[in-house]
């Protein structure tokens, strides 16, 4: 059996650490998560989102803990949508929302974290049907005192 070399070991424990950083997830404090909730949920209103649905995914999913659906009545609405959300997370010091599918705006993703919003055109929204595959009705609508519960 060979013996490792020293730059194996470090590489070898670097990987380790990163595979335990990755597998454990530190939750925010849950006094962040509905102030975050609330500014996405108060922009999405007003800015006339439709059909929004906030989705608690805490103890469910190791990847947020806050999934938000909502649509836009068409392409520029949900460009709209995504612009005005960016910009609000910003002036909150939540700047470093990533955010996915700016080009055709059939879905954008805005993920800030603890909270993941979801932006669909009514038609690609029925398509996925994400309410459905979290077990959600997709006739409650959310709402900051819904969701608080």
């Amino acid at each position: 059996m060979s013996e490792r070399t020293p730059a194996l070991s470090t590489e070898l424990s670097r990987r380790k650490e990163q595979e335990t950083a990755a597998a454990v997830r530190v939750t925010g404090d849950d006094a962040h998560v509905e102030e975050l909730e609330t500014l996405i949920l108060d922009s999405l209103e007003d800015d006339k989102a439709e059909e929004v649905v906030a989705i608690d995914l805490r103890g469910k999913s190791s990847v947020t803990d806050i999934m938000i659906v909502a649509s836009g009545r068409s392409a520029r609405h949900v460009s709209a949508l995504a612009d005005h959300l960016v910009r609000k997370l910003k002036e909150h010091g939540q700047g470093k929302a990533r955010v996915e599918g700016l080009q055709t705006c059939d879905w954008v993703l805005i993920d800030a974290g603890d909270v993941i919003v979801h932006l669909f055109r009514p038609e690609v929204r029925s398509f996925y049907n994400l309410e459905k595959m979290w077990s959600v009705d997709p006739d409650a609508t959310a709402s900051p005192e819904a969701t608080a519960r």
